[in-house]
C-alpha cells in the first residue's frame, strides 16, 4: 500500500518548489520593471563614449547633456500628470513659446523687469487651466482641445512679439539659464537649469506618490467611471493636471528665455511636445493612463538628450537624426503596447 504521508510530503515539496519559482519570477519582473529604461540609458552613454573617441564622458559634454535635458524634463513632468489620467497635451511647445514671449516682453518694461519670471510661469498656468476646463467641463476630447491650442497659442505667441524675435541681453535672473551651482569649488558644478528640473521632478514625485491627490490622479487614469462613482471629483483632477502641464510649460519657457536672452513665437518650442511625450512613454507611463512613474520620465528625458548629443558627437547628419528620433517615437509606442500586453498576461 502507498505511504500517504510520503505522498503528501512529496506533493508539498513540489508545491513549495513551484511557489518559490513563481516568487522568484515575480521578483525578477519587479526588478526589471523598477529598472525600466535605465540600462538602456547606460548602454547609450557607454556606446556613444566609444563611438566618439572618448568625448562623451567629459565634464563639458555632460554639462551640455544636462542642459539639453532640463527643459524637456520639465515639460515631460507636466506631461506625465496628463498621460497618467489617460489624456494628452499637444500644446506644451506652443505654451512654452507664448510664455517666453510674454516674459521677455515684460522684462523690457521699465521698473517691471523683475516680474518677467512669474509672468511667464503664470501665462503657462493660464493656458493649461483653459485646456483643462474645456476637457473637464465641456467633455471635449483632449487630443482635439490641445491640438487646437497648439495652433491658437502659437498664433498668440507670434502676436506678442509682432512676429519678430524679442531680445533682452540684460534680462533679470539670467543665471538660471546659463549659470551653474557649484558643488565642489573648482571641481564639480551643475547647471541651474538641471537644478530646476530636478526640483520639478521631486515636487512631482511628492504630489503623485505622497498625497491623496496623487492617488486620485492614478485612479482617474485607471478607470474614470469607477473613480467618479468612488466620489472623486474627476473634473477637478483633470483641470489640475492640465494646469500643471501648462505651469511647467511656462516654467520651461522662462528657462529657455533665460538661456537664450531671446524668444521667437514662430520657432521656439517647435516639436517640444513630441520629445516630452516620447520621454514619458519611454519612462514607463502608459498611454491608457493609470500606470507610470515620474522617475521613469526623468530617465526617458535623459535618453532623448543623450541620443541627440551622441548623434551629433559621432557626426550623424541632421536628416538621419530626424529619422532616428522618429523611429524612437514609434518604438516608444510599441514598448507601451508590449508593457500593456505583459500586464494583461500577469
Amino acid at each position: 500500500m502507498p505511504d500517504n504521508g510520503s505522498t503528501q510530503a512529496k506533493a508539498a515539496t513540489v508545491n513549495g518548489t513551484a511557489a518559490a519559482e513563481a516568487t522568484k519570477r515575480q521578483r525578477i519582473r519587479l526588478l526589471i520593471r523598477a529598472a525600466g529604461m535605465l540600462p538602456v540609458l547606460l548602454l547609450l552613454c557607454i556606446g556613444f563614449h566609444y563611438l566618439s573617441d572618448g568625448r562623451f564622458f567629459t565634464g563639458q559634454n555632460l554639462g551640455i547633456v544636462l542642459q539639453q535635458a532640463a527643459v524637456n524634463t520639465v515639460l515631460a513632468a507636466g506631461m506625465t500628470f496628463v498621460i497618467l489620467t489617460g489624456g494628452i497635451d499637444l500644446s506644451v511647445g506652443s505654451i512654452l513659446a507664448a510664455s517666453a514671449m510674454a516674459g521677455l516682453t515684460v522684462s523690457k518694461l521699465p521698473e517691471m523687469g523683475a516680474l518677467w519670471l512669474p509672468v511667464a510661469v503664470l501665462t503657462g498656468l493660464g493656458f493649461g487651466i483653459i485646456n483643462g476646463a474645456l476637457i473637464a467641463l465641456l467633455r471635449l476630447p483632449p487630443f482635439i482641445v490641445t491640438l487646437g491650442s497648439l495652433t491658437a497659442v502659437r498664433g498668440l505667441a507670434r502676436l506678442l512679439g509682432a512676429d519678430t524675435t524679442v531680445f533682452n541681453p540684460s534680462i533679470p535672473y539670467a543665471f538660471i539659464g546659463n549659470g551653474s551651482l557649484t558643488l565642489i569649488p573648482g571641481v564639480a558644478s551643475i547647471p541651474w537649469l538641471s537644478v530646476i528640473a530636478l526640483l520639478v521632478i521631486l515636487v512631482s514625485w511628492v504630489v503623485l506618490r505622497r498625497t491623496v491627490l496623487g492617488v486620485h490622479i492614478y485612479a482617474v487614469g485607471g478607470n474614470e467611471s469607477a473613480a467618479r462613482l468612488a466620489g472623486i471629483k474627476v473634473w477637478a483632477v483633470l483641470i489640475f493636471v492640465y494646469g500643471v502641464s501648462g505651469l511647467f510649460a511656462g516654467l520651461g519657457g522662462a528657462m529657455q528665455a533665460a538661456r537664450l536672452y531671446a524668444a521667437n513665437g514662430l520657432q521656439l518650442g517647435q516639436s517640444y511636445e513630441l520629445d516630452a511625450i516620447t520621454a514619458v512613454i519611454l519612462g514607463g507611463t502608459s498611454f491608457v493612463g493609470g500606470i507610470g512613474s515620474i522617475w521613469g520620465t526623468l530617465v526617458g528625458a535623459l535618453i532623448i538628450a543623450v541620443l541627440s548629443n551622441g548623434l551629433i558627437l559621432v557626426g550623424v547628419s541632421d536628416i538621419w537624426q530626424y529619422v532616428i528620433k522618429g523611429l524612437v517615437i514609434i518604438g516608444a509606442a510599441a514598448l507601451d503596447r508590449y508593457r500593456l500586453q505583459g500586464s494583461a498576461r500577469t
